[in-house]
């Protein structure tokens, strides 16, 4: 993933939830993770860890919608993403 395209990335989890498949470092497996970095969605689950991510990171840490926990993905694992809803 370019530069460019990690920065989409990003703004759309800072606006919304965002479907990210990216196969998983230490098993292989090909993960579908539901997730965000959208303050509201943040606040209303009861954490305002807003984690600052630049076009430069290596791992994205953002708010997996489906473990109701903070995970991470390394950018050159990503398989897809694309945004819900849309």
């Amino acid at each position: 993933m370019d530069k460019s395209e990690l920065a989409k990335l990003i703004e759309a989890l800072k606006k919304g939830q965002v479907t990210v498949t990216f196969k998983k470092v230490d098993t292989g497996e090909i993960r579908v993770m539901p997730c965000t970095l959208n303050p509201l969605v943040l606040e209303a689950v009861g954490t305002t860890q807003v984690k600052n991510v630049s076009d430069t990171c290596e791992h994205v840490p953002c708010w997996a919608l489906d473990k109701e926990a903070w995970r991470s993905f390394k950018v050159d694992t990503v398989l897809s993403w694309e945004v819900n809803g849309e």
